[in-house]
């Protein structure tokens, strides 16, 4: 029962990542006009402290990491790097795949996003919200 909690916990976060990430870089697209590749480092870097900052209030409440909050946020950003790998992979692709999507890098975000929501959930469970709170 607990799995499937953090499951749907972690899905709510990464939906309010989703929507920080493609808010930002769709914004620096169309009213900044950044180069969206560009935009979206900046716009992941802003949403993946977002997730950080839910999942360990929220998702992974009864668990800690053993960590300063500084500690804890920087190991989160080298986790979830491996997520961003895929993550980018697929939002790249989609851009050379669909040329359009260059005006509206939202889409995908969405697709980028969905590839790497397994691979972010398995490395914060397992490698830095692995321990249960105990009563102090």
């Amino acid at each position: 029962m607990r799995l499937r909690h953090e499951v749907m916990l972690f899905a709510i976060g990464g939906a309010l990542g989703f929507v920080v990430d493609a808010g930002i870089v769709q914004s620096l697209v169309t009213f900044a006009h950044f180069n969206p590749y560009l935009g979206r480092v900046i716009s992941f870097l802003v949403a993946a402290t977002v997730t950080w900052w839910w999942n360990r209030s929220q998702t992974f409440a009864a668990r800690h990491s053993g960590r300063s909050l500084m500690v804890e946020w920087l190991h989160w950003m080298a986790l979830m790097s491996g997520g961003a790998a895929v993550n980018y992979i697929a939002y790249v692709a989609c851009l050379i795949a669909f040329p359009s999507w260059h005006r509206w890098p939202a889409l995908a975000v969405g697709v980028g996003s969905f590839f790497a929501a397994f691979v972010n959930f398995v490395s914060a469970r397992t490698l830095l919200f692995r321990r249960a709170k105990t009563g102090s």
